[in-house]
């Protein structure tokens, strides 16, 4: 493990309080010209979600009728009801994104995929990058809003979903995250900078309580004016 990893993990509440947590819950409030893109504006405008720390597992809720939940696995999307019902599900979910452009609509199964690993990777950074298979090495560092980054050139192993199989993490002087790239591969590639913002500590646990995502512009510079 290279000694920025070492500095991130510490600075987000250490290895050892990690593994003592085995879910983490919030609420979730989200926005942006996607959601309409993709047929589903305000879906998730106001819900709670959860994940597992051991296993990719995500959940939000409610999620279209007031009694029913998401469940989301990498070989598995599922419509649950309260009384434990499963009112639709779909296997091998990220196969049924081929073809897919930006510009691609959305069934609900597609939507339960990319929301339940996009937070699970959120809300697992930087400790996912801990796991078996998981290679980083540090690169240049980059120079943005006042301050030096580090980074981290990571690439994740196949039985990890996630946005791309390569992504660049950048952790500031304290060593907290503060923007995250990636191409979002099901969506026929992006180019796409994620900035991790306003952190709190909760529970042992630093954890950034806003994500706003811009597309990169020339020189690696992100287009603010478009989300």
């Amino acid at each position: 493990m290279s000694a920025l990893l070492d500095l991130a993990i510490e600075a987000h509440g250490g290895w050892a309080r990690w593994r003592e947590v085995e879910t983490v819950t919030t609420r979730i409030a989200l926005g942006g010209a996607i959601w309409d893109v993709k047929g589903w504006p305000g879906v998730f405008a106001d819900a709670r979600a959860r994940i597992d720390t051991r296993r990719q597992h995500a959940e939000y809720a409610p999620f279209v009728e007031p009694d029913r939940h998401t469940l989301y696995e990498p070989d598995r999307t599922a419509i649950v009801a309260d009384s434990s019902e499963v009112v639709g599900e779909r296997r091998s979910p990220r196969a049924a994104f081929a073809g897919h452009t930006l510009g691609t609509r959305w069934d609900a199964h597609h939507l339960i995929y990319f929301t339940g690993y996009a937070l699970w990777t959120y809300l697992t950074t930087p400790f996912l990058l801990k796991l078996r298979g998981v290679v980083s090495e540090e690169i240049e560092p980059w120079d943005e809003d006042g301050e030096t980054w580090r980074r981290l050139k990571v690439t994740f192993p196949p039985g990890i979903h996630t946005h791309s199989t390569e992504q660049v993490f950048y952790f500031g002087p304290d060593g907290l995250l503060r923007r995250q790239d990636y191409s979002v591969e099901i969506m026929g590639g992006t180019s796409s900078a994620n900035y991790a913002l306003a952190p709190v500590a909760v529970g042992g646990l630093v954890l950034p309580t806003r994500r706003r995502v811009h597309p990169i512009g020339p020189g690696n510079r992100p287009n603010r004016d478009r989300l």
